[in-house]
């Protein structure tokens, strides 16, 4: 892409982010104050949707959508690869109803927080690994039980394309304690949306949706394992962006 178009294209993106973050989070703010959490993270989830229209709009960056037959009726614990901020956004609404677990730091951002903090994520201090573990199992497990799945990223941070990082058993452990199935979800957004850099690239994200991984019958070790089997092997069949190699 040329110097000046893509650095018009990346101005009008990131206008339009920016401004869409004060938007939806003043204006979500003032709507929590008169309602209830699903009306107010139905209206949240329409900012999602717009970022995510807006990269396909200024970037051409589509998606497609492999496996949405595997999503059970009932709540779950999802556990998706983490590549980029584009399936943070995405997930959250496409799975929707689902709380996702996030770093506590995110809710201190200005604007971009306050809008976060409305959709009610567990929050967890990455400081105190064993707190944060028993907090993300209570308040995990009490989501699940208000019909409210869960959304997990195991590796715990972006990682690049063709690397993986090691998997918690966070995710296996609330859906046991639950008795709820575990997902797993392969993606290749980092292609497209990399992280750590300003540029997008056009084409088509894949998001696959493995099919549920029974609680009752592994251990919270084998639900990992087998989880990030899937995965892994799923994310290496999709196709690789070579723009970013």
């Amino acid at each position: 892409m040329k110097p000046l178009i893509l650095a018009i294209r990346l101005s009008l993106f990131y206008f339009g982010y920016i401004l869409s973050i004060i938007v939806m989070s003043l204006s979500g703010v003032v709507l929590s104050l008169f309602t209830g959490y699903k009306i107010r993270s139905t209206y949240m989830l329409l900012w999602n949707r717009f970022i995510v229209y807006w990269v396909k709009l200024i970037f051409k960056v589509k998606f497609e959508v492999v496996g949405k037959e595997n999503l059970p009726n009932g709540p779950y614990v999802a556990l998706s690869k983490h590549q980029s901020q584009w399936e943070t956004y995405f997930l959250q609404y496409y799975l929707a109803p689902v709380c996702i677990v996030l770093k506590r730091e995110l809710l201190k951002i200005p604007f971009f927080g306050w809008g976060l903090k409305l959709m009610d994520p567990i929050a967890i201090d990455r400081g105190s690994p064993k707190q944060a573990l028993r907090q993300t199992l209570e308040l995990g497990k009490a989501k699940l039980e208000d019909n409210i799945s869960v959304l997990i990223f195991p590796e715990g941070s972006r990682m690049k394309p063709g690397t993986s990082g090691k998997y918690a058993r966070g995710g296996a452990n609330i859906a046991m304690a639950a008795g709820v199935p575990v997902v797993p979800i392969a993606l290749n957004a980092g292609e497209f949306w990399p992280a750590g850099r300003y540029e997008k690239f056009p084409g088509t994200i894949t998001v696959s949706i493995g099919k549920p991984i029974s609680s009752t019958e592994f251990t919270s070790l084998e639900i990992t394992e087998q989880a990030k089997e899937w995965i892994e092997n799923e994310v290496a069949t999709m196709a690789t962006n070579p723009l970013i190699r």
